[in-house]
């Protein structure tokens, strides 16, 4: 689409693809949703769209990317990819910025179908949106944030080179949480071998940066 060169913006790494969906691709994506995305004692998201049926779940997850695309500005934009390993839609991760030309911060968002957890798929998606951010986009800084009993998300944070930037506290469910922030700065970022990024250029003022970042 001329009018929207997002689509035409890639993320790759050695085993995964990172792209603005289709409609077949947000099929694909419901589908996984669908299917479970955490075991269901277990709430990782501040709004606890998993606990809907099946059915509504897949819909909640398509009306998430259309309302993205609608709501886009340089001022505020949050970007969600659907993740491709192996040819299979498996998941989405966000890259998002409030002010991007003035903060150079970014945060960032996921989730991944059950059946594809403990593959090591997180951590280079995780590192995928990061190698947009700090190689593509210019950031100075990235933040993640999770609940304290997601370990799973913690140890991609970890893994990363993210440090402690505080606690916060949420409800859940009708509970108090706490939530550990962790941070990112492009000091501490090493793009691993193998990953690169395709068609940002048209994209750039979509984020708010020109060429000179």
């Amino acid at each position: 689409m001329r009018n929207w060169p997002l689509f035409r913006l890639r993320v790759t790494t050695p085993r995964l693809e990172l792209r603005l969906p289709s409609l077949d691709d947000l099929d694909r994506l419901g589908d996984r949703a669908a299917e479970g995305v955490h075991a269901p004692e277990l709430m990782p998201f501040l709004f606890p769209w998993t606990d809907g049926e099946p059915a509504e779940r897949a819909r909640s997850t398509v009306q998430y990317h259309f309302g993205q695309w609608g709501a886009w500005s340089p001022e505020q934009w949050k970007c969600p990819f659907v993740v491709v390993f192996e040819g299979q839609v498996v998941g989405t991760q966000e890259l998002a910025g409030t002010d991007f030309a003035v903060t150079r911060e970014v945060s960032s968002g996921s989730w991944l179908g059950s059946r594809f957890h403990g593959r090591g798929i997180g951590t280079e998606m995780r590192a995928a949106v990061l190698h947009l951010a700090f190689e593509g986009l210019g950031a100075h800084h990235a933040t993640s944030a999770a609940f304290a009993d997601n370990p799973a998300s913690l140890a991609v944070s970890r893994k990363l080179g993210y440090v402690d930037d505080g606690i916060q506290i949420h409800t859940r469910r009708g509970e108090p949480v706490e939530t550990l922030r962790r941070r990112l700065s492009r000091d501490r970022w090493h793009t691993p071998a193998g990953f690169g990024i395709h068609g940002l250029e048209p994209c750039l003022p979509l984020f708010g940066v020109s060429r000179t970042v």
